[in-house]
C-alpha cells in the first residue's frame, strides 16, 4: 500500500508543478515560443483551457491557471486522504491543501534553482531551451539573493547555493506545521 501511495503521490506533485510551472512562467513573461515550453503549455492544457472559456483573466493574472493549479491541489490531498485514516476537519483541509500549495512551490523552486546552478557551469556560453527558461523563472529570485549576498568567492555566483538553502529551511520549518 505504502508503494502504491508513493506512486500517487509523486504524480500528483509532479503534474501540479507542472501547473504552477505554467502559471510561474505567465507572471515571469517567459517566452512561451521555448520548446520546453510549449511542452508544459501543452501537457497542462486539458486542465486549463476548459477552464479559461468560463474564467477571464484578471489583469496579469490568468485566473483559469490560478483555480486549475487550487483545484488539482484539493484533487491531489482528497487522493492522498483516501489512503489515510484521519480526516482532518474543513479547516484541517483548508491548510493542509495551502500547505500542499506552498510546498510545492518551494520545492519547485529548489529543483529548478539546483538545474539552473548546475546547467550555469556546464553549459558556459552555450544556449538550450530549457537553460533559457530556467533563467525566465529562476532569475527574479535569484537578483534578490545577489543583492544580500554578493559573489564572495572570486566573481564566482554562489547565488543558488544561498537560495536552495534559504528554500530548504522554509521546506523543513513549514513540514514541522501540523493540523
Amino acid at each position: 500500500m505504502s508503494a502504491l501511495y508513493y506512486i500517487v503521490d509523486t504524480l500528483t506533485s509532479l503534474y501540479l508543478g507542472v501547473l504552477i510551472l505554467r502559471f510561474i512562467m505567465q507572471l515571469v513573461r517567459a517566452n512561451f515560443r521555448n520548446p520546453f515550453a510549449e511542452a508544459i503549455v501543452r501537457v497542462t492544457n486539458p486542465l486549463i483551457l476548459p477552464l479559461r472559456r468560463v474564467l477571464p483573466p484578471m489583469g496579469r493574472i490568468d485566473t483559469a491557471s490560478v483555480i486549475a493549479i487550487v483545484l488539482f491541489a484539493i484533487f491531489k490531498v482528497a487522493v492522498l486522504l483516501v489512503f489515510g485514516a484521519v480526516i482532518p476537519a474543513l479547516l484541517g483541509l483548508v491548510f493542509l491543501v495551502l500547505r500542499t500549495l506552498v510546498l510545492a512551490v518551494l520545492w519547485l523552486y529548489v529543483i529548478m534553482i539546483f538545474f539552473y546552478g548546475l546547467a550555469g557551469f556546464l553549459v558556459q556560453g552555450g544556449s538550450s531551451p530549457v537553460y533559457e527558461l530556467l533563467a525566465y523563472v529562476c532569475d527574479p529570485l535569484l537578483r534578490r539573493v545577489r543583492r544580500i549576498i554578493p559573489s564572495m568567492v572570486a566573481g564566482l555566483d554562489l547565488s543558488f547555493l544561498w537560495a536552495i538553502i534559504a528554500l530548504q529551511a522554509l521546506i523543513i520549518l513549514i513540514g514541522e506545521i501540523r493540523f
